[in-house]
């Protein structure tokens, strides 16, 4: 059956990605189709109930500061909001909410049903349906469902998290899953290898979810979240220059707190002495797991000499009594995840609810895409969010909101909106994507900036806002609103606590902020130096065999992402750089 509506942009999933880039091509006029397998799961927090953090609070402030929905749907549905290492520098100064899980997803669910240009279906995708252009490319033209609904789209955008070929693991016990519960994608993951596209094979994991009931709370240390409460979206702050901002519900209930306990000796020889009962260690989970989320087997044999790890113990909502064990992921078997946490304080009699679990999927690594996400070698066909072999949903959206917007564009024949990593930890979450090498699932970390000075959380709106109205996401009104923030900034007009802030940091820091400014414009110069895509790496002459076929395979544009390649040295760049001057020379290319 073929479906008579046709569609600009296709979107397969509706996880923090998909519903990022759904958003962004619908409300930039592009009739949008965003398609999920169950859409009673829409926006699901699969894993920790939480948003933000070192890092990650940068990329939803920035995903807001692009017209994205991410920092405007956990602010609408947080139950305890705090913010960390503040007694640090502010360039690593990070708000983290702990998110009702339901709430979020109705609140989602609710928006993506009221969008305009947005059509909210259910259907499995086993197929991107494609063309052969005049160059014999494969051009996308549409999907097919396992219903053999044919729906017809000019772009495709795949965020399909963890679900291509999807396997969960509790000790020796292995399902076909993408989450525990629903059916993998199989058919779309041999489809995009018959197109083309490599693949590769991931690993992550969750914990188990306990029953509050069974919780000893007093032999445990309490984490309230702060009394003065700060937003992720500037919307709220904005409503003080004339913003039409409506009141925010959650800040009249009261937080709810998280607690501390810790794993100990009897906890870590139950695990060493259950290795065996574990697939990670048993050798049946092959894919590669993410290095800075490791599960608590992996801690414990990694780090022998610790004798105890964190275990926070976090709501999941306001109306559930599953509590959420961060710092607990794991693969162990049921009975061995049981009397792990019951030797710990606090948890002597607890009853598990769900047994946490490892997940094995398949994903397109990231080299075979360009900056704006879109795929090198098949027009129209986009991939964002795990699937490119990232983890935590701050870093799906903010490459939702790319692939988005991107997608929209390409449609209406305008150039493409590319990040730079000199101004958004968008654009270095993009950029180490297709110029490193993923062999784990990649995690966004304050150090992974070399500029994180000047790409604080709290300034994401100055960097960014411009762009977002650039783009037709951000609106008239707000974007006004903005501009006089600025202006008061740039004036010294200390309107509000978030003006005074950007001062006072402007003037602590100015000495930092002017060197990292000076090392910004190096960097541009960099990235102006354009590689012709004529060029054969192959047949350079001074540049070393790995360093060649590093530069073939990953194919940088310019001079600045071919320096950050691992394997290519300053000697290879400098020699590249003769290359390209006697390339010019002969005519064959303009190089400024």
């Amino acid at each position: 059956m073929k479906y008579p509506k046709k569609y600009d942009v296709i979107v397969i999933g509706a996880g923090h990605a998909g519903i990022e880039a759904a958003l962004a091509s619908a409300r930039l006029g592009c009739q949008t189709l965003l398609l999920t397998m169950n859409v009673d799961t829409v926006a699901f927090m699969s894993c920790n109930p939480a948003m933000g953090g070192p890092a990650k609070s940068q990329l939803i402030r920035e995903v807001d500061a692009l017209g994205g929905q991410i920092s405007i749907a956990t602010d609408l549905t947080f139950l305890q909001m705090k913010m960390l290492n503040t007694n640090k520098g502010p360039a690593v100064w990070a708000l983290r909410a702990q998110s009702d899980r339901k709430q979020y997803h109705r609140e989602m669910k609710k928006l993506l049903e009221e969008q305009e240009n947005l059509d909210l279906k259910q259907g499995l995708v086993e197929e991107v349906l494609t063309t052969k252009t005049r160059t014999n490319k494969s051009e996308v033209i549409g999907v097919k469902t396992k219903l053999d609904i044919i729906y017809e789209g000019k772009t495709v955008v795949v965020t399909t998290g963890t679900f291509l070929k999807g396997v969960i693991h509790t000790g020796m016990v292995h399902m076909e899953s993408g989450r525990a519960g629903e059916f993998p994608a199989n058919g779309l993951s041999d489809n995009l290898t018959a197109l083309g596209l490599r693949l590769g094979r991931l690993k992550t994991g969750t914990p188990a979810r306990i029953n509050k009931r069974s919780i000893d709370f007093s032999k445990m240390t309490i984490q309230p979240g702060d009394e003065d409460i700060k937003l992720f979206s500037f919307i709220w702050e904005y409503k003080q220059y004339g913003l039409d901002t409506p009141e925010n519900p959650q800040l009249k209930l009261p937080q709810v707190p998280c607690y501390l306990t810790r794993t100990n000796k009897e906890t870590h020889k139950i695990i060493m002495d259950n290795l065996d009962r574990s697939p990670l260690f048993a050798g049946k989970i092959q894919g590669i797991g993410p290095r800075y989320c490791p599960s608590i087997e992996d801690k414990v044999v990694r780090f022998p000499e610790k004798t105890s790890q964190q275990c926070f113990i976090e709501p999941t909502g306001r109306d559930t009594l599953e509590m959420y064990a961060q710092g607990m992921n794991t693969s162990l078997p049921a009975d061995v995840q049981l009397a792990m946490f019951q030797s710990m304080a606090g948890l002597e009699n607890v009853e598990i609810i769900r047994p946490g679990y490892a997940v094995e999927y398949d994903h397109v690594p990231s080299s075979q895409l360009n900056h704006t996400l879109e795929t090198k070698d098949i027009p129209g066909l986009f991939c964002a969010g795990q699937i490119n072999g990232t983890s935590g949903y701050e870093e799906a959206a903010a490459q939702g909101i790319v692939a988005g917007i991107n997608a929209a564009l390409k449609i209406k024949g305008k150039e493409p909106m590319t990040f730079g990593r000199d101004a958004s930890y968008i654009g270095t979450l993009v950029d180490d994507l297709i110029t490193k090498d993923i062999a784990e699932p990649y995690r966004m970390l304050t150090s992974r900036s070399e500029y994180r000075l000047l790409l604080r959380q709290d300034n994401a709106d100055l960097r960014l806002t411009e762009k977002g109205y650039q783009a037709g996401l951000i609106s008239e009104k707000r974007f006004k609103c903005f501009k006089r923030k600025k202006s008061a900034i740039e004036k010294g007009e200390r309107l509000s606590p978030e003006i005074s802030e950007q001062i006072d940091i402007s003037l602590k820091y100015k000495g930092y902020i002017q060197r990292q400014l000076k090392q910004v414009e190096k960097f541009k110069n960099l990235e102006t130096k354009r590689i012709p895509e004529s060029l054969s790496f192959m047949e350079l002459h001074g540049v070393s065999k790995e360093a060649r076929f590093k530069l073939d395979k990953l194919k940088p544009v310019s001079i600045g992402q071919a320096s950050r390649i691992a394997g290519v040295s300053p000697a290879d760049i400098a020699a590249l750089l003769i290359s390209l001057e006697a390339y010019r020379r002969q005519g064959r290319a303009v190089i400024k």
